[in-house]
């Protein structure tokens, strides 16, 4: 750069260098007149000078990128719809996806009633966690494993028995929905998924032949720890959570023989029941308790059972991927459900929010009342 002074000067010109994060700038002047008083040249050397910082810092002040990171959902809603789409992003837990992984281990056969030596070793080994594992992997709790004549052994017995689900670990169409229950008739299981990840399965005894499990979507809605059931007055399900009210059906403890037996009730072993049961979001009714002002945790019951054929289980034998059922197949199952499941989600958030502000204004009405009878007594 060269800055000529028509004012007359001593010095005919000099180098000038500025050291900066981003490089170096040079600056060459040169005066080709001695007509410049040494006062003014000073002057406007200053003023250079500062104008090149000024500059500097502008172009270094645009590359300084915004913290306030765009969101494409958030920019075309207003303040108070902002806050609550940030409020849903900041309730939905950030964890990542859940992957079950591929079974890389063989399933063998198990004889159960025989008293051989192998028989004997396995029913003392096969305890706790590894005798569950069994039991569900057969649809069995223990009082039914006697009257099963083959059973299907895992060659690994893993300590998380998620590693055995046969269905997918996440669902993409299941991540915005807080709680949900998937139950496959054709394998007799259920699966369990928070915001699209799994967090439980199990197994379970549905409707027999004659009496069969009402399909498709229901929602949670009452539940009680140990129901009288409406077929006979003599069966006793603990921990049911009943989904479909004039129906009668609903998912509890009861008898696995290892096969769907049930009078359209969705069976499980004791553990599963009583896990679900603390699980599980039940309705809320209007006052009166004649209709429901929110519905519970959703489920789906799909498919139906391969009568007359090849229980489903046992064809882990030939292949451990047998009875699994893939995320895309569970998505076009769920999808036709998503909108009602999504509205009634939505609902069912605004209603606890209205519970509770019903039950802190009682509490406060009540507390207002103690605390102005209280004051009338220390008056008199």
């Amino acid at each position: 750069m060269i800055i000529d002074i028509d004012d007359e000067i001593i010095i005919n010109s000099f180098l000038i260098i500025f050291f900066f994060p981003n490089g170096i700038l040079f600056v060459y002047i040169q005066a080709e007149k001695n007509t410049c008083s040494p006062m003014k040249f000073k002057t406007i050397l200053l003023l250079f000078i500062a104008s090149t910082l000024f500059f500097v810092q502008c172009k270094k002040d645009e590359n300084v990128p915004s913290e306030k990171k765009d969101n494409p959902i958030t920019d075309i809603l207003g303040s108070d719809d902002k806050k609550e789409e940030e409020k849903k992003q900041d309730e939905k837990p950030k964890v990542p996806d859940v992957v079950i992984p591929r079974k890389d281990f063989g399933f063998f056969p198990w004889v159960y009633k025989n008293t051989d030596s192998v028989s004997q070793k396995n029913k003392k080994e096969f305890t706790g966690k590894a005798l569950y594992t069994i039991l569900a992997l057969n649809r069995l709790d223990r009082s039914n494993i006697g009257a099963a004549d083959t059973l299907v052994v895992p060659a690994k017995i893993e300590d998380d028995f998620l590693i055995y689900s046969p269905f997918p670990g996440h669902v993409t169409s299941l991540e915005n929905v807080k709680k949900f229950v998937f139950f496959s008739y054709p394998i007799q299981a259920y699966g369990v998924y928070e915001y699209g990840n799994i967090v439980k399965w199990g197994p379970t005894s549905m409707g027999k032949k004659a009496t069969k499990t009402k399909t498709g979507l229901m929602f949670a809605n009452w539940k009680k720890e140990v129901a009288i059931s409406t077929v006979s007055d003599e069966w006793k399900l603990r921990w049911n959570v009943n989904v479909a009210n004039f129906d009668g059906i609903g998912w509890h403890q009861y008898a696995m023989p290892g096969y769907p037996a049930s009078h359209s009730c969705l069976r499980m072993l004791e553990e599963d029941a009583k896990w679900m049961y603390s699980w599980v979001d039940t309705w809320v009714l209007n006052k009166g308790g004649v209709s429901t002002r929110a519905k519970g945790t959703p489920l789906i019951v799909y498919g139906d059972y391969p009568w007359g054929k090849r229980r489903p289980w046992k064809k882990l034998l030939d292949s451990p991927e047998a009875n699994n059922i893939s995320e895309d197949e569970m998505n076009k199952i769920i999808e036709p459900h998503l909108a009602t499941i999504m509205k009634e989600q939505e609902n069912r958030d605004i209603v606890i929010q209205q519970v509770e502000a019903e039950k802190k204004a009682k509490a406060d009405s009540l507390a207002a009342i103690s605390s102005q009878n209280q004051l009338s007594a220390n008056v008199k």
